[in-house]
């Protein structure tokens, strides 16, 4: 996806704030011996990756934490960023959070991206059960002036929790921790608590499964999707025949490139997602689902359009501006791009 300025109009700092959080963990990684970060890394994805929701924080200590974070970290916040820029362009004009709990959150990678896609300061706070993750997430975030008077607070995420009310929540990257019974209870709590909630996971077809149940609950519960779905009809994919998912450019440390090997400069991170609201947005004309296919005086674009339709259309040089923004079209984009006409 495309990342345009940040909506809003305060100062920022001359660095980015993807460049004040690869600089901050930068610094913190610094400490720790390359070979114990990368087999905290190696053990910690086989954590996750693991098919039992865990019953306990699986970031245990300092060295987990500060090894994990240098590594996720950036693909967390590039993979919220892209869902929140696509969101941003759905809400009315002038429209920002007031205020932002993180759901899960951990050392706060999607408070950086909310940061990003939004300038100013705002009530913050991270709501995560592991210690280790909410004390470095405290102690990065002293490097974005947004985040200064974040608030940082051990909850357990499951059934129990309670979220207070806010305009925005935000759940990156968590339900897959959870069994069926605390998914409907985050989600149910984030509805009741938020006008609107992000909910990002892995592009995979369990993640994309999982985002579907959220946007379901979300719905039932008076919800609008904003994005990526043109609609708030049922989704038109047939379940176990394809998934719903994009792509986020994350720039690869040298921590990326010791844990997998290789040299490229840049991976990409594959995320599904769904962003809804209380209030009625202005979703895409149409969004584009797949890579586009450019040919020889055509581009291929697969749209997920606002009949509840999946289509592919074919844009040729005769289509004029469209075929100019068909060739520049990225996965993950509206379409038509705002301004684009035959």
């Amino acid at each position: 996806m495309n990342h345009p300025a940040p909506h809003g109009s305060a100062p920022r700092s001359s660095l980015s704030p993807a460049e004040q959080l690869r600089a901050a963990l930068s610094a913190v990684l610094d400490g720790l011996p390359p070979k114990q970060a990368a087999s905290a890394v190696e053990r910690l994805i086989a954590s996750y990756r693991g098919a039992t929701p865990t019953d306990a924080p699986i970031l245990r200590d300092r060295a987990d934490v500060v090894a994990y974070a240098a590594y996720r970290m950036p693909a967390t916040f590039e993979a919220v960023r892209s869902a929140l820029d696509a969101f941003a362009d759905a809400v009315p004009e002038g429209w920002a959070p007031g205020s932002h709990v993180d759901v899960g959150g951990g050392t706060g990678a999607a408070t950086w991206a909310v940061t990003d896609t939004w300038a100013g300061e705002r009530p913050v706070t991270v709501l995560d059960w592991a210690e280790p993750a909410l004390a470095l997430g405290r102690e990065l975030a002293a490097a974005n002036p947004a985040l200064r008077d974040a608030k940082w607070q051990r909850s357990r995420i499951g059934a129990a929790l309670t979220i207070e009310s806010t305009d925005l929540v935000t759940v990156s990257y968590v339900l897959n921790e959870l069994d069926e019974a605390a998914r409907t209870a985050l989600v149910d709590a984030a509805a009741a608590a938020a006008r609107a909630v992000v909910i990002v996971e892995a592009g995979t077809p369990a993640g994309y499964a999982r985002i579907i149940e959220a946007r379901d609950r979300l719905i039932a519960a008076g919800f609008h999707i904003a994005a990526p779905c043109p609609h708030s009809a049922a989704c038109p994919i047939v379940p176990g025949t394809d998934w719903c998912h994009f792509s986020a450019r994350v720039s690869r440390s040298s921590l990326h490139r010791q844990v997998k090997g290789g040299s490229l400069a840049y991976e990409d991170e594959k995320f599904s997602y769904v962003a809804a609201t209380r209030f009625p947005p202005v979703p895409a004309p149409a969004r584009v689902v797949r890579r586009p296919q450019i040919r020889k005086g055509q581009v291929l674009l697969d749209l997920c359009e606002p009949d509840e339709q999946l289509r592919r259309t074919t844009v040729t040089k005769r289509h004029g501006n469209l075929y100019k923004a068909a060739r520049d079209a990225a996965w993950g984009d509206a379409w038509p791009p705002l301004g684009a006409a035959e």
